[in-house]
């Protein structure tokens, strides 16, 4: 079945169709949403409720503003971030066990996998060492860009220009 007419299937409301998004994309979805929250229960949760904004809003899919995998991602790893900056999640948080460090640790400093799960890894290793640093905080590790722009140590106003300047170069890169 073509991708195209699945999805035609899916905004139509069906259930089959769901199915099959589902087995195409979770665990790509799981792994940039594990990715984000290193937590197993947490990101099972969100994986879930990823795939009830996919159902709920699929009707909302337009064909003519990209692809449906970016869609979906970008649902993923915005209910992803969502989470980590919710009161709970942050109370659940404050009272973690020191052994989970060195995993927190490991994982600001890996993105290789991520990059590699979803298929961009080849993209962005073409792109010069600012824009991948940069893609890696904003849309690997979930920082914001208020939070980026501390971490690089550069204006605001910078990391917004930059950030817009190395998503276009990727973009050309991957359409080309």
């Amino acid at each position: 079945m073509q991708e195209d007419q699945l999805i035609y299937q899916l905004q139509a409301g069906d259930e089959k169709a769901f199915e099959k998004v589902y087995q195409m994309y979770s665990r790509s979805l799981y792994g940039i949403i594990f990715n984000i929250t290193r937590d197993e229960t947490v990101s099972e949760e969100i994986l879930q409720d990823v795939f009830m904004k996919i159902w709920d809003n699929a009707s909302s899919y337009d064909f003519n503003k990209g692809r449906f995998f970016t869609w979906i991602l970008n649902i993923a790893r915005n209910a992803s971030i969502d989470r980590l900056r919710s009161k709970d999640f942050k109370n659940k948080r404050s009272n973690i066990k020191t052994e989970n460090f060195t995993d927190i640790l490991e994982s600001k400093s890996n993105t290789a996998g991520k990059l590699d799960a979803i298929g961009l890894q080849k993209y962005v290793d073409i792109l010069e060492p600012v824009c991948k640093k940069l893609i890696d905080l904003l849309f690997f590790k979930g920082f914001t860009q208020k939070e980026s722009a501390e971490e690089l140590q550069i204006p605001l106003g910078t990391v917004k220009t930059r950030n817009r300047i190395c998503i276009d170069k990727l973009r050309a890169y991957i359409v080309e």
